[in-house]
């Protein structure tokens, strides 16, 4: 299927957005309101869905996706996000913490970088900050510091998240199989009022989960070589450099980059590189611009390999990719 045919579909009786793809650029473009940027780091077709319902106040989502990603950017201006990973393989990391148990990811008014596996599904809530703060001071709840301007991994009570859990199934079972129910208007209060009842029996028992000292001391150890790999100079650094810059041995490098993103500096180093010519090439519709152009820009010297490198991670060629950008312009 091409990817201009891979459209989002908006059932405007259910307040309903549906979308699915087989590109990671695409899969944001079908974010709603999110402006997140998505780097695909594991190599392998992709596939991707998002599904959201809007309530008055809520929006209600799920997103699947395939492949290993780092997420970024903030989910929109005034907002509140409560989200649950779905059952599945590997572990989702957010500020060096992985999420398990009882625990949900949560943030008012925060930028979003995390990573996430394969296979990897995502459930919540998003509603405004305004909304929240306003509840919460209604029902004398007080916000956990902790969650404000940053994502955070978040302890609670297990009941209430177990609750907030089968709501969730329930709805997307509904979606699924009858979404025509959502159409009355107490219904769709009444799932409104459900959510949001949950919600503020959730807060009062968050706890921020901080990670231990030496897995904040790796987190800023990545967090700054992540920086300078994503820099816009003049040129593309060396992994050698990046360790040098930070401090740190290529091993003690590798051993940090593994704790907190689950993959190594050189296999997340030529990731980021490789989304970034992708993207180049789609640009390049109307252009003049050669694969070999945009490939050495990034710090690809070894032609061969690139394009090898490139078709693992993308299942296609870059030729490809520039040849469906000059189609499309």
């Amino acid at each position: 299927m091409a990817l201009s045919e891979v459209l989002p579909t908006l059932d405007s009786a259910h307040n309903l957005l549906q979308a699915s793809s087989s590109d990671v650029d695409e899969h944001c473009a079908s974010l709603g309101r999110w402006r997140l940027s998505y780097d695909q780091i594991s190599a392998g077709a992709f596939s991707g869905s998002f599904t959201q319902l809007s309530l008055p106040r809520l929006e209600i989502f799920r997103e699947i996706t395939s492949q290993q990603v780092r997420q970024y950017g903030q989910l929109g201006a005034d907002s509140f996000g409560i989200a649950l990973p779905w059952p599945g393989d590997g572990e989702i990391n957010c500020n060096g913490a992985s999420v398990a148990g009882a625990q949900v990811i949560a943030c008012i008014d925060a930028e979003v970088d995390m990573c996430t596996p394969r296979s990897f599904e995502l459930r919540g809530v998003i509603a405004s900050s305004a909304l929240i703060k306003d509840l919460a001071a209604r029902f004398d709840i007080e916000l956990p510091r902790g969650v404000w301007h940053q994502l955070r991994v978040i302890e609670m009570a297990q009941a209430p998240v177990l609750r907030l859990r089968a709501h969730l199934a329930a709805i997307h079972e509904t979606i699924a199989t009858a979404p025509e129910r959502f159409d009355a208007p107490a219904v769709r209060q009444a799932l409104e009022d459900a959510l949001l009842v949950e919600i503020m029996e959730m807060l009062p028992t968050a706890r921020p989960s901080y990670p231990s000292r030496s897995a904040a001391g790796r987190k800023r150890t990545v967090d700054r070589a992540r920086e300078l790999m994503h820099g816009s100079g003049e040129r593309t650094l060396s992994l050698l450099e990046v360790c040098q810059a930070v401090g740190a041995s290529p091993r003690k490098l590798g051993y940090c980059f593994q704790e907190v993103l689950g993959t190594s500096p050189m296999h997340y180093w030529r990731a980021m590189r490789l989304n970034r010519v992708r993207r180049d090439l789609k640009r390049a519709g109307g252009t003049d611009a050669s694969v070999y152009d945009v490939a050495v820009q990034h710090g690809f010297w070894h032609f061969s390999q690139f394009s090898r490198d490139y078709k693992r991670h993308f299942c296609e060629l870059p030729s490809q990719t520039l040849r469906r950008a000059r189609c499309a312009a």
